[in-house]
This record gives structure tokens, C-alpha cells and sequence, in this order.
């Protein structure tokens, strides 16, 4: 008999047959199933590899009422377009049994490094300064959006909205740059595979950070172009 069927019968008699009601994710206790130990051991392995002071890893409960049919093998996996990276789920199946069944279990992965914090509480319309800035230890997986690391990407900045004291600097708090004006003389980059063509053009439309903008060639062609720098787009082909 496979080494898992001595693990995992109790488990599984908590476990629903045709349905998965999962609690949400908590920290890890001694209490933890052994269900749960294996998931958290397949979410370390499974997460993508990050320059990480350190990464915690929460495993969320399952409804004690729920029962499921008895499994000589389980396998935990990632399902398709999740990863190992904040709020997430791991699958969990049984390959070899009377009866096939396949659940989820919440996850969170957190996954602290040094980045930017506010020193202090921050109003709209702020404009940052090296002295309202420090390094700390956050959870980067905390929100969707990337947090600073460098402060020359946050000084002299506007905030877009306010920020608490000991707040991780996200690049949403930060007002989009305005990289060139409607008319201003832009360089274009086309970038396709293995190669690369600059040239000049006209912006006829601002090329605000994270919005597409408009330009017209030399040869009187139209593109739409990503504005990345300082009179500078790209056009991916």
C-alpha cells in the first residue's frame, strides 16, 4: 500500500464527496491537518523563486462537517492560472481509491523583502522626498500591485492616493509620469524577436505612464505606442 494510506484516512473522512467548503486561509498551528502540512510543503516548492528575506506560507481549514471517500493516494497540484503568490488555492486529488475526488485548499503565500515604506502618514497630492521614505520588511504578495524598492522611482513623485505611516510605497499610490506633450518629437523603438528599429516621430497624443499614445512617422504612418521614458515609446511587434 502506497506510504500516503497511512497518513491520510482520518483526513479524508471530513472531506464531501461532490462538494469543497473551504474556510479562509489562517496561520500555520500544530494543530494542522496532515492534509494541510503536505499542501504547505507543495506550496513552498511550487513558489517562484524571489530575492526574500523570508516566505510564510497559510493554509486555509476545511469544513469539519464535509466527508469524502477514503484515498490511498493524494496529490496535491497548482490549477491552471494560479500561483504560489498572495491569496491563491491548491488542488488536491485522489489518484488511487474507490472514488476519485478532487478539492481545493486556500492558500496565502507571503513573501516579505526590503522595499519602501512611508516614514509618515501621507496626504493626496503629496510630493515624496527621500525623508518620507525608509526601508523596511513587507509582504510584496500583499497587494496586486508592485511595490518600490529603489527610492529614486519614488522621489519627487505625487501621491494618487494617501498613505499610511509604515505603508508599503505601491506604484499605484504614485500619480502617472507624463513622459512628452501632444507635438513634442519622440524617439520610437519597434521591438519584435532579436531585433530592434529606432526612428522619430510626433506625439499626437501625451504619452502619459501606462496609457498608449499616438504617434505619427517621418513617413506620415500612425502608430500606437507604449510611453516608456523621457520622449521615448516603444511598439511591440
Amino acid at each position: 500500500m502506497h506510504s500516503w494510506a497511512l497518513v491520510f484516512p482520518l483526513l479524508l473522512r471530513l472531506l464531501a464527496a461532490a462538494l469543497l467548503c473551504a474556510a479562509p486561509a489562517r496561520a500555520a498551528t500544530v494543530d494542522e491537518s496532515p492534509l494541510q502540512q503536505q499542501v504547505r510543503r507543495f506550496a513552498a516548492t511550487a513558489a517562484p523563486e524571489q530575492k526574500a528575506t523570508r516566505v510564510v506560507v497559510e493554509v486555509g481549514t476545511l469544513d469539519p462537517r464535509l466527508r469524502l471517500a477514503p484515498c490511498d493516494e493524494v496529490q496535491p497540484y497548482l490549477p491552471p492560472n494560479a500561483r504560489m503568490w498572495g491569496r491563491t488555492r491548491i488542488g488536491v486529488r485522489c489518484l488511487r481509491g474507490p472514488t476519485r475526488w478532487s478539492v481545493f485548499l486556500p492558500v496565502t503565500v507571503k513573501v516579505f523583502a526590503k522595499a519602501l515604506v512611508a516614514t509618515r502618514a501621507l496626504p493626496v497630492g503629496s510630493t515624496l522626498v527621500e525623508g518620507d521614505l525608509a526601508q523596511a520588511e513587507v509582504d510584496l504578495a500583499e497587494e496586486a500591485a508592485a511595490a518600490l524598492i529603489r527610492p529614486e522611482l519614488a522621489v519627487g513623485r505625487t501621491l494618487a492616493r494617501p498613505l499610511d505611516a509604515g505603508r508599503s510605497v505601491r506604484t499605484t499610490h504614485l500619480q502617472p509620469r507624463q513622459w512628452f506633450a501632444a507635438g513634442d518629437t519622440v524617439q520610437v523603438v519597434a521591438q519584435g524577436s532579436g531585433f530592434s528599429i529606432s526612428g522619430e516621430g510626433q506625439a499626437l497624443t501625451p504619452g502619459n505612464e501606462g496609457q498608449p499614445a499616438r504617434i505619427r512617422t517621418e513617413s506620415g504612418r500612425i502608430l500606437t505606442a507604449e510611453p516608456v521614458g523621457e520622449r521615448r515609446a516603444e511598439v511591440k511587434l
